[in-house]
């Protein structure tokens, strides 16, 4: 699933593509994706111009000058693309991924300007709802949610202040949205391992130094995996279709067997909440 840093890379790819311009139609190929379409989704959407594009978490969100927000979220295989008549890519700069098959193209939108952007999701799991602007922190999806990591909210005290007297390992930890948002598996790994931290710590011995070691590795982690267009490991791929590359950098995700780049130990997988977690019992403690 899309975490964080490709999210934000989508939204950046997004922007020169809808922010500031009129949404001049918009179709739903299908009633729903995980979840129904809300009620007159398509003509509710007409029309209306994008104020703004933001994220929080793993959502994106358009600023309609209708006054609502769009939530999108991409879920497992969503994706999105953009088409123009002027559309014109460097060879050599990137390494794309394979088109997206548009049986799977549920949600187009028709921008002013000539240019269409279409969400395609073969396994929809991602989803998308309405709601009135200005009321993010009452709505199902974003109330509750934690600092973003990147942000001044995120630090060495607040984390170890959410930590305190929680008897939950570490990973399940930094992976509570309420804790930290956006967090997923590979980020809080490779976290876990820049901090020399093991998953298995409790949260409650987790945090003082520990804790300040944690937060600085996770704003770098998010920061470089950022900068280097999320990772692709099975089906993200950037508005522009270029795929992250991030991955290449993995410390211990999917590197079960390799040895520590610290040299000292062997990458281990153990399974933590049904997800797999890598990390080096010889350097995180």
């Amino acid at each position: 699933m899309p975490e964080l840093p490709e999210v934000e890379t989508v939204r950046r790819g997004l922007i020169p593509a809808m922010e500031g311009r009129r949404i001049v139609s918009a179709r739903a190929n299908r009633a729903d994706l995980r979840f129904p379409f809300p009620q007159r989704f398509a003509e509710r959407l007409t029309g209306t111009r994008v104020d703004r594009l933001d994220r929080r978490a793993k959502y994106l969100l358009l600023r309609l000058g209708s006054g609502e927000t769009l939530l999108m979220h991409l879920g497992m295989s969503g994706r999105f693309s953009i088409t123009a008549e002027d559309l014109k890519r460097q060879p050599g700069d990137f390494v794309y991924a394979p088109a997206a098959d548009p049986k799977h193209d549920h949600v187009v939108f028709d921008m002013e300007g000539g240019v269409t952007v279409t969400y395609n999701d073969p396994r929809r799991f991602g989803f998308m709802d309405l709601f009135e602007t200005g009321a993010d922190d009452t709505g199902p999806y974003l109330a509750g949610l934690g600092p973003e990591p990147q942000s001044n909210a995120f630090s060495g005290p607040a984390l170890s202040q959410a930590f305190k007297g929680r008897r939950s390992p570490v990973k399940a930890g930094l992976l509570d949205q309420r804790v930290v948002a956006g967090l997923g598996n590979i980020y809080v790994c490779e976290a876990l391992w820049r901090a020399r931290i093991s998953p298995k710590r409790l949260c409650a011995s987790a945090t003082g130094v520990r804790a300040e070691r944690l937060a600085a590795a996770v704003r770098a982690v998010i920061a470089e995996a950022i900068e280097a267009g999320g990772s692709t490991l099975r089906d993200y791929a950037g508005a522009d279709g270029a795929m992250g590359y991030f991955q290449h950098r993995f410390d211990v995700y999917g590197r079960e067997g390799e040895p520590c780049r610290r040299g000292c130990g062997t990458v281990k997988r153990i399974v933590q909440s049904n997800r797999s977690t890598f990390y080096c019992p010889g350097c995180q403690r």
